[in-house]
């Protein structure tokens, strides 16, 4: 069976080249929306983080109709951290929009998601975006494409790809340079319609559904949503849930839904080529094949990246436990971290000898700062440890992830640059121009390298930096690190900061705390200028006489805190510290609060 009236696509690029956009403009110009005015920008970006972080997180689908043929989108994210959505999409599509600024060029995320849709043998559309934008050089920019294609071992077939130019904010696409044509996406829609292959599959053959995202309904429970490969489906079909590991299991799907715009759709029946969502299938699973349960015929599993970065998440069991969260016991944390594992596979969730304390493991710290960051603003309270890279054993002795980092850095801050590298044991790769004034390096660097760099390198580049990396492999380990070591300020006594105490204490190194803020005993209020950890009184008061001083009325002048996020507080805690985290505050904390007990724990390491 041939489906002329279908074509899947997926949209890639590197963060913030526009794809989001692009598909705003698809949207508004399909003629689905009665008033396409009144679509808000990023539409796609449905989740709180994605619009305050201006990136793609979750992969999302959506439909438009366009000469009678049903285009569906998928939206992926650009981030190599959110790499195990993009991987599960791509198995639902045919061909793929690639998006590459005309400016920047393809940046370190194009080649990583431009290398899992040439794997999958997809058929690649490029759209040069950004083209009403000053610098523009798309020739420049398309022979770097055609390089990284043949770079990405791409297909003779796959090197023959069509090219567009445009505006996604304009919601204009040619395929002419100055844009001339009809002002529309148009263009756009016709080569996808003339170049996007068509679903081919036997509809008459058994089932075949590989799910590949999991969603959730009030009313209906879970929903599975996946590409039917082979035959068709219906509410109320006898169907099999089976996976390699494990017994095939018989449901009924209650519902089916298919997608326009941003609508769900009910469908009385679907088949070859159609991206379904599926009510029902409370067994089913990401990975596992939705097929006939007389004759079972499955579809090879996902193949998702292992996780490189693993931290321990905890129950909070600080003084202040309990008074923020609405969730604050190890049940909750379980069965939070469970759920979050069924619908993200690059995530693994293991249990430790400690039932109050789980090992979370994910892509990087972007990937585990979105979790942790979702589930403070659901109401979790939790304690995180330092994040650590996940070494393994292997016959040849151990080994460590490595990542390729890229940075683009003002020139007068090359030198500065480097030496920050040296003691993390990065090896450069390349150097070279990225603009007027700006350089930009490449680097192989451990994984461990990476951890608390990117607010060093953003310090000593006033925030001109440019910095992406992307998972290597695996190498030999490369021995410990030239760490420079850090103090902390630490508080010695439970009460409120007062202004007369933080003016002492600031002259001993940066605060984290305001006057009037609540601490206890051990937490961490500032980071100490000198290496050792200091111990002060941050809420002392001034003693008070009926004895009148020349200088009594001088007023305190404290510098402003540093702001401490979540981000910021993976990268910056150390070894025997936490991240408190409750969904109105971010500490940082000693492991052992009590002062005794902490100078015992050192006196016995040394």
């Amino acid at each position: 069976m041939e489906r002329t009236d279908i074509r899947n696509i997926a949209i890639i690029a590197h963060v913030d080249h526009g794809k989001t956009t692009l598909v705003d403009g698809m949207l508004k110009q399909s003629g689905i929306f009665r008033d396409p005015t009144a679509l808000t920008e990023r539409v796609m970006d449905s989740n709180d983080l994605e619009r305050e972080r201006g990136i793609t997180i979750l992969a999302k689908n959506t439909a438009v109709r366009y000469q009678h043929v049903t285009i569906n989108i998928v939206d992926t994210p650009g981030h190599a951290d959110f790499g195990g959505e993009v991987e599960r999409i791509l198995s639902m599509v045919d061909g793929a929009l690639l998006v590459v600024d005309a400016n920047e060029g393809p940046m370190p995320q194009t080649r990583y998601v431009l290398q899992k849709a040439l794997k999958e043998g997809l058929k690649p559309i490029v759209v040069l975006n950004k083209m009403d934008r000053e610098g523009a050089r798309p020739n420049e920019v398309l022979e770097q494409v055609l390089e990284l294609f043949i770079d990405l071992e791409a297909s003779d077939d796959q090197l023959e790809f069509p090219v567009l130019y445009a505006s996604a904010k304009q919601g204009v696409a040619s395929r002419q340079p100055d844009l001339s044509g009809d002002g529309t996406l148009s263009a756009l829609f016709d080569t996808i319609l003339h170049d996007i292959p068509h679903p081919v599959g036997d509809a008459e053959g058994p089932l075949q559904l590989l799910v590949t995202t999991l969603d959730h309904d009030d009313y209906l429970g879970r929903l599975i949503i996946g590409r039917i490969r082979q035959g068709r489906l219906a509410p109320g079909q006898a169907v099999g849930v089976a996976h390699p590991d494990r017994a095939i299991g018989r449901a009924r799907p209650t519902k089916v839904f298919g997608r326009v715009g941003l609508k769900r759709v009910e469908m009385g029946s679907a088949t070859v080529g159609d991206i379904v969502m599926v009510a029902g299938l409370e067994g089913a699973t990401i990975g596992d094949t939705v097929t006939d349960y007389d004759n079972p015929q499955l579809l090879p599993p996902l193949q998702i990246d292992e996780p490189t970065l693993t931290v321990l998440v905890g129950v909070n069991t600080s003084p202040f436990a309990g008074q923020e969260g609405q969730f604050v016991t190890s049940r909750h944390l379980r069965d939070r971290l469970i759920r979050e594992q069924e619908r993200n596979v690059a995530l693994r969730v293991e249990e430790t000898d400690d039932a109050e304390v789980f090992r979370v493991s994910g892509r990087g710290e972007l990937h585990l700062g979105i979790l942790l960051e979702q589930m403070r603003r659901e109401g979790y309270e939790m304690a995180v440890s330092k994040p650590e890279v996940i070494l393994r054993e292997t016959p040849d002795g151990l080994q460590e992830p490595m990542e390729r980092l890229f940075l683009d850095v003002p020139d007068e801050h090359v030198g500065t640059v480097m030496e920050l590298l040296g003691p993390r044991r990065a090896t450069m790769n390349a150097m070279g121009q990225a603009g007027p004034g700006q350089t930009r390096m490449e680097f192989v660097i451990p994984a461990r390298g990476l951890l608390g760099f990117r607010s060093v390198f953003v310090n000593q580049t006033r925030g001109y930096g440019i910095m992406n990396h992307l998972f290597e492999g695996y190498a030999p380990y490369s021995g410990a690190l030239e760490e420079v070591p850090r103090g902390a300020l630490v508080a010695i006594e439970s009460g409120v900061t007062t202004g007369y105490a933080l003016d002492n204490a600031q002259e001993r190194g940066v605060l984290f705390v305001s006057p009037g803020t609540p601490v206890y005993a051990g937490m961490v209020v500032g980071e100490n200028s000198r290496p050792a950890d200091l111990e002060l009184n941050v809420c002392k008061k001034k003693h008070v006489t009926n004895m009148r001083s020349s200088n009594s009325e001088e007023s305190i002048r404290l510098t402003a805190p540093r702001p401490l996020t979540l981000d910021g507080a993976l990268e910056y805690v150390k070894g025997d510290e936490l991240v408190e985290i409750t969904p109105k505050s971010v500490r940082l904390r000693k492991a052992t609060l009590d002062r005794n007990l902490r100078k015992r724990e050192k006196a016995q390491r040394l």
